[in-house]
């Protein structure tokens, strides 16, 4: 595998950072990683998904959302809207400079982004989500303690994975104002829903929402007992190693 460094302009036009991880012969097809919310992608998850794909051939762009990891940008002015823009300006990066994508694969928020911004990705043929959200307003129960606070003050300093973050009220009434299951149903790409029963973060029942509100051909693949972030190494690569299995029915 080879792995590049890259950088584009996001959303708000600020560098965002990125990686470039390809296969050592031909690559077949290219694909995308929206990591989850607050994370990054360096997270092991993502680097295991990436890793995986370049065996098949297939080269994958992963890369921090604005005001994240390596990418410039405040992150609590950024909010869904943002990380879906900052997501198609990935995707134009690669059709200007390599190959549009053709696979979407999105972790927890990433997934629902993954799922918002297929639509203006028209190469795009398959998507994947992992432990991702069926709605956008979801998101705002990790930190429902302190909506009266943001509400009142504009904005409220949250812990989020044991990291402080800023988040402001317009992250809150942006997450509100999309439909994401009619942006499900009208995805016309296959599909595979991936999340764990015990996923204490994001329900099962989101999964299930999300798999109902999606047309054919659609999969859904029980995690078992991988926790949210994928963090134990044989869960990643379970991951990693389905979606090679699957995607390739629908790239090549």
């Amino acid at each position: 595998m080879k792995s590049q460094r890259q950088e584009f302009i996001g959303a708000h036009g600020h560098k965002l950072a990125a990686r470039l991880d390809a296969p050592d012969g031909e690559v077949k097809a290219y694909a995308l990683f929206a990591h989850c919310f607050t994370c990054g992608k360096d997270v092991f998850a993502a680097r295991r998904v990436a890793q995986a794909l370049t065996e098949h051939g297939i080269a994958v762009l992963r890369f921090d959302f604005t005001g994240l990891g390596d990418s410039e940008g405040e992150f609590a002015n950024t909010n869904f809207s943002s990380n879906v823009a900052d997501l198609v300006a990935a995707a134009d990066f690669l059709r200007a400079n390599y190959q549009a994508p053709r696979l979407l694969i999105g972790h927890s928020l990433g997934g629902a982004a993954a799922l918002a911004s297929a639509a203006q990705m028209p190469e795009v043929k398959a998507v994947v989500t992992i432990a991702a959200p069926s709605t956008t307003i979801s998101i705002t129960g990790m930190f429902s303690q302190h909506l009266d606070e943001i509400a009142r003050e504009g904005e409220a300093e949250v812990q989020l994975a044991g990291r402080p973050f800023r988040i402001k009220q317009q992250f809150v009434e942006d997450a509100g104002e999309h439909n994401l299951k009619g942006m499900i149903a009208g995805l016309r790409r296959a599909l595979l829903v991936m999340h764990a029963p015990g996923d204490d973060t994001v329900g099962l029942a989101n999964a299930m929402e999300i798999f109902t509100a999606a047309k054919h051909p659609k999969s859904f693949i029980s995690l078992d007992s991988a926790d949210h972030l994928l963090t134990q190494r044989e869960d990643a690569a379970y991951v990693a190693n389905l979606i090679a299995a699957w995607a390739d029915r629908y790239l090549f």
